[in-house]
């Protein structure tokens, strides 16, 4: 029994061929590359020919691949085309805005947040997705969500490209390395930056689609000590911050969430001011025109931004 064609397949078969492999091209789908190259095998199987020529150094699209990729393309955008009329149809009525938000900032920022918008802009329900960055990233450029509110350092790629996003800072926030006190009520952390070679200090880590995961490893390769930290440990903000309050190594967490473990001297800052990586707060959205609701939604969050809304600001590479 012939399979039926799935939408996904013709994405992946585009993105290996602009990939030039399916390496690349799994990563910027997110998925494995074995699953990778079973879908595009399915693509295969239903179409009846191959579209590419695997050897052992390289890739090839085959002849009949690059006569179907127009076709493919063509598939993709009617079908897209389709999809937005349809949602305009019923979202025409609607008021429902929605939002991707990495988890730290979907329960210490979004809320004390989010109330002050709707006070000046009532009447607009939201809905709320919370995923690490990689996924908040994928429903913004897959069109499934309206804004995406992450961290951001200027210093540190996005999927996000100036081009097709525009973006303003609503915040802004330090990274601070922490660590249990060496003694009780003592200010002397237990595990203190650089550390030395000779006994790395253990390092709690952030899963590698996170996206302060992301600012801190770009932030470590600048810093000649990093090679010290031995990574004990990977997980979300909220658990890495539990993990530091048992002792099991240092982490850069936010001070948002860390503030009154600060206070109260459960954690101390594990390293000096220059080892602090200072974020932005930022929200993102596309450059192409969004629903009436979202965009009166656009006009109240950038009333409310730390940004210059004028145009060179707000056209600056990540706003």
């Amino acid at each position: 029994m012939r399979m039926d064609l799935e939408l996904g397949w013709l994405k992946d078969f585009i993105a290996v061929i602009d990939a030039g492999g399916f390496s690349r091209a799994a990563e910027s789908r997110h998925v494995s590359q074995p699953a990778l190259s079973r879908r595009i095998r399915a693509l295969e199987e239903w179409l009846g020919t191959p579209l590419f020529e695997r050897n052992t150094h390289s890739v090839q699209v085959t002849p009949a691949g690059r006569s179907f990729r127009p076709f493919a393309e063509d598939m993709l955008r009617r079908v897209e085309a389709g999809r937005e009329r349809v949602l305009e149809t019923a979202q025409a009525t609607s008021e429902s805005v929605q939002f991707s938000s990495t988890h730290v900032l979907s329960q210490r920022f979004f809320p004390n947040w989010i109330r002050k918008i709707q006070s000046r802009e009532p009447g607009i329900t939201i809905q709320l997705f919370a995923a690490n960055m990689s996924i908040c990233e994928r429903l913004l450029i897959d069109g499934e969500v309206h804004f995406l509110l992450a961290y951001d350092h200027p210093a540190t790629p996005t999927r996000l490209q100036a081009s097709r996003f525009h973006s303003i800072v609503l915040g802004r926030e330090q990274l601070v390395p922490v660590s249990v006190p060496r003694e009780p009520g003592s200010a002397t952390p237990r595990f203190e930056l650089p550390g030395s070679q000779k006994e790395p200090l253990p390092y709690l880590t952030y899963h590698s689609g996170s996206g302060v995961g992301r600012i801190l490893d770009n932030f470590l390769r600048t810093r000649e000590k990093s090679s010290s930290l031995a990574p004990a440990f990977t997980g979300p903000a909220t658990l890495l911050a539990e993990m530091a309050l048992d002792g099991a190594g240092l982490a850069w967490l936010p001070t948002v969430l860390i503030h009154q473990d600060l206070d109260a001297g459960r954690l101390v800052h594990a390293g000096s001011p220059a080892w602090e990586v200072a974020v932005e707060i930022r929200l993102f959205r596309p450059r192409s025109r969004l629903k009436k609701s979202a965009e009166r939604f656009w006009t109240q969050a950038k009333s409310a931004s730390l940004t210059d809304p004028a145009p060179a600001a707000a056209d600056s590479g990540r706003a």
